[in-house]
């Protein structure tokens, strides 16, 4: 598989289902992103839609700016220690500038984009984009 780009919503409680082969070990994933309103974030979790058999349980969705924020890299032990795969989410038009995150200029008012979030939170979650790939990508 290729990375897949979900089609996200608002929607506090998704689920997707695809084909998934983490070097070699078929399976059909079942994929669910949830809002955690205690915690104010999302998490995703990975499971085999047949067997039930969750391989990833609740991981927050954390951003990417300009580094490689791998969301299934703590999960390499899987398969005889070749990943699940790996899951990035990134929030298009927004920089990276040194170490402060900023957001981008609305080139005809050169005004900022507000509100900046740096990571998803309940109704935003369409502003980003979350990707998965099933093989660990070094």
């Amino acid at each position: 598989m290729e990375y897949v780009i979900f089609q996200t919503s608002e929607e506090p409680y998704q689920v997707f289902y695809l084909p998934a082969s983490p070097d070699g070990h078929a399976f059909s994933a079942k994929v669910e992103l949830r809002f955690l309103p205690g915690t104010g974030c999302w998490v995703v979790s990975i499971a085999d839609a047949v067997t039930g058999q969750v391989y990833v349980p609740f991981v927050p969705i954390r951003c990417s700016y300009g580094e490689i924020n791998d969301l299934l890299f703590p999960f390499r032990f899987l398969f005889q220690g070749k990943g699940i795969g790996s899951m990035f989410c990134l929030k298009p038009g927004v920089k990276r500038k040194g170490t402060v995150l900023f957001p981008s200029a609305n080139a005809e008012t050169n005004r900022a984009v507000p509100p900046f979030h740096a990571d998803p939170e309940r109704n935003n979650l369409k502003e980003f984009q979350l990707l998965w790939g099933d093989r660990y990508e070094t």
